[in-house]
């Protein structure tokens, strides 16, 4: 029995004259005494411990137990059928984590770029006189504007853009401003703008306002300090000597205004003439003047800490003039000089686009990137360049490596004044043949400077045009009041001192059927409303299934969430016929769209003499006659009224994009693949 139990003890302990611990620590209270030496009983008593040498227990015949002290523990952890599954499962967890790691890299590195705000849903364009009154004075203001941000979202609007609000004269649509950090009192205060940036934040939505910075009014402080020549302001515009005598000015040049006549007049204070490309009320400054470039760019920083998203840089066409003064060249050489006096009488080489300019606006650019480096807060930068050749308008892109404008705003479509499928088709491909590669395109159907839609165009293209500009690639840009087919105004008695061909477009926004098409509860408006606003309003549009707001609300919807629609390759058809036909569609899918459009009478068109392989069944996604949505229909013999539209959807594995004929015809900005299986998009197509 002894012999076993030295056998199970593997440490012996032998105690000699040890005291026992008896489990408890005597009163701390009680006062030590000091021993005295002669005392054996206070002698104190060695204690040793005797460490026995560890004999090698035999485990051979013993199994691992609970409880199993670490010597046992460590004799079997070392055999092989313990040891050789921990480390393969040691080392298919690191497998496993750089195979995850590595994953994850690739994904990124396949990962085409996410669309930017700017990029992934419609802007909507308000002029904000006209689109709702808060304080019944008949004038549009901000607070207007908060408060119809739900209907905004209802359209699956991404963007709100509002045009000028700043501090100005009433003069050309107040665009000479007097202030560019305060807001004019006709719109409300800066309380107010603050509370709709707010407002418009908290839907997920995002605000770009316009700036105007080439003239200011001509009662702007630094005009008025300039007059006078004082300090830094002696040069803040374009002064240059020019003859007045008995009233009349003998100007430096033949250079006209915008608006007619000589773009110089005469300050009576400086006794020198100062430029002026628009109304003498709007004189130019001179962005030669270092200190001129930096004032812009302090405002647009000031408006940045507001919380504003992006520009529209209105007029930039207009920033610089030639230095040496030399006339213009007369379009007609044989007419008399003295009777040159509108402005499209004359080449304008020397006032627009001057070299130098395109630096100026990216300048404005790496400003607005100084705002952008938080995640998310990307800040948008457009450009207007109305009136310019299409060359010259792909130049706001920018350079490969020089970043300048997001995208110029695109208003061909909202200068088209009769329907027709040849003139909307080269529109189309104006654009996207000349567009720099990888760029974003957009596409605009009106504005505050252009007759609406329904005026130009006719009642029955306003659901066609929305279509098309939904189903094209890149940003859609909608005119207030363009979602319901609004109309130009037919008054001719207008209160205000405008050029009355541009203030047709700009009557109230029409909300429903009471007074004032509610807009305005005050007892006049600053535009009369349209006639036809009982039956073309916001309320009696949303019941009708075949509404304008309707139609409009589900393409929206369709573009949000369609990839074939927001990323995918588009692909013209060519066609003499009043048809527009091109497809949207994406490697890694395996379905089409294909949209047709009718901007002739009506027709049967037979899709298999156009596209091959096509299906002789195709389905209807989308028509603008919603008794036709969903249903199949025969590609040989499709009927399409006068104004109709289709979004026709099949199946697929030939797509254009693929082929030798259609290698000129197809586009994509941003090249992405789709994948079935990961159900994710990548660039490896």
């Amino acid at each position: 029995m002894a012999e076993k139990k030295n056998n199970s003890d593997s440490i012996g302990i032998s105690m000699k004259g040890c005291r026992t611990n008896n489990g408890f620590v005597q009163n701390e209270d009680i006062l030590e005494k000091d021993p005295d030496p002669g005392s054996p009983a206070d002698s104190p008593q060695h204690c040793s411990a005797a460490i026995l040498g560890p004999e090698e227990p035999d485990l051979k015949d013993i199994q691992p137990y609970a409880g199993m002290p670490k010597e046992v523990l460590f004799h079997f952890s070392g055999q092989a059928r313990y040891r050789v599954p921990r480390e393969v499962l040691f080392w298919l967890t690191v497998a496993s984590v750089l195979v995850l790691i590595a994953a994850t890299i690739a994904i990124i590195a396949i990962s085409p770029k996410c669309l930017n705000w700017w990029q992934a849903g419609p802007m909507y364009q308000i002029y904000p006189r006209s689109f709702k009154d808060s304080d019944n004075d008949g004038n549009g203001d901000l607070k207007g504007i908060q408060d119809k941000l739900d209907y905004i979202t209802t359209l699956n609007i991404k963007t709100v853009w509002i045009t000028s609000f700043y501090k100005s004269s009433l003069k050309d649509f107040r665009h000479g401003i007097e202030d560019f950090r305060e807001i004019d009192p006709l719109f409300g205060t800066m309380k107010d703008f603050e509370n709709l940036v707010a407002a418009i934040h908290d839907k997920g939505l995002k605000l770009i306002v316009d700036l105007i910075p080439n003239h200011t009014s001509d009662k702007h402080a630094w005009f008025q300090l300039s007059r006078t020549r004082t300090g830094k302001y002696t040069d803040y515009y374009i002064w240059h000597d020019c003859s007045h005598e008995n009233g009349i000015t003998t100007p430096p040049n033949n250079w006209l205004s915008v608006y007619g006549n000589s773009s110089w007049h005469f300050d009576d204070v400086r006794n020198q003439c100062y430029f002026h490309q628009f109304t003498k009320e709007q004189p130019d400054l001179n962005f030669r003047n270092p200190d001129v470039q930096e004032e812009i760019k302090e405002i647009i920083q000031f408006w940045l800490t507001k919380g504003v998203d992006g520009f529209s840089f209105e007029a930039v066409k207009f920033l610089l003039e030639a230095e040496h003064l030399r006339d213009e060249a007369q379009v007609n050489k044989t007419q008399i000089p003295d009777t040159v006096t509108h402005y499209s009488e004359l080449y304008h080489d020397l006032t627009t686009t001057q070299v130098g300019m395109h630096d100026i606006v990216r300048s404005f650019r790496q400003t607005m990137n100084q705002h952008s480096r938080e995640p998310g807060r990307y800040r948008f930068m457009g450009t207007e360049a109305y009136g310019d050749s299409i060359d010259k308008t792909m130049m706001y892109y920018g350079l490969p490596f020089i970043q300048e404008a997001d995208f110029p705003f695109n208003n061909y479509l909202a200068r088209l004044d009769s329907p027709s499928g040849n003139s909307v088709f080269e529109v189309i491909t104006s654009w996207m043949e000349h567009i720099p590669e990888g760029k974003w395109p957009n596409w605009m159907l009106g504005g505050p400077d252009n007759a609406r839609l329904t005026s130009r165009l006719g009642k029955e293209y306003v659901n066609i045009m929305n279509m098309l500009v939904f189903t094209l690639p890149g940003t859609p840009i909608t005119y207030y009041g363009e979602e319901i087919g609004m109309g130009n105004i037919l008054a001719t008695n207008l209160s205000e001192s405008y050029d009355a061909d541009t203030l047709l477009s700009k009557s109230p926004m029409q909300w429903d059927n009471s007074s004032n098409a509610g807009f305005s509860e005050g007892s006049h408006t600053w535009l009369p409303t349209s006639t036809d606003y009982h039956t073309v309003n916001v309320d009696v549009q949303k019941t009708q299934p075949r509404s304008a707001l309707t139609a409009y609300q589900e393409l929206s919807v369709l573009h949000a969430n369609e990839l074939l629609l927001n990323r995918g390759w588009f692909c013209y058809l060519r066609t003499d016929s009043p048809f527009v036909m091109y497809t949207r569609e994406m490697d890694g899918m395996d379905r089409v769209f294909l949209v047709v459009l009718n901007f002739g009478e009506s027709s049967l068109l037979n899709l298999t003499e156009i596209i091959s392989n096509i299906p002789t069944k195709v389905r209807i996604r989308f028509s603008t006659n919603s008794a036709n949505k969903g249903s199949v229909v025969d590609a040989l013999a499709i009927t399409l009224d006068k104004g109709e539209g289709l979004i026709l959807e099949y199946n697929t594995k030939y797509f254009l994009h693929h082929q030798t004929d259609f290698r000129d015809r197809c586009f994509v900005s941003d090249r992405a693949c789709y994948s079935s299986v990961l159900n994710i998009l990548h660039s490896l197509c």
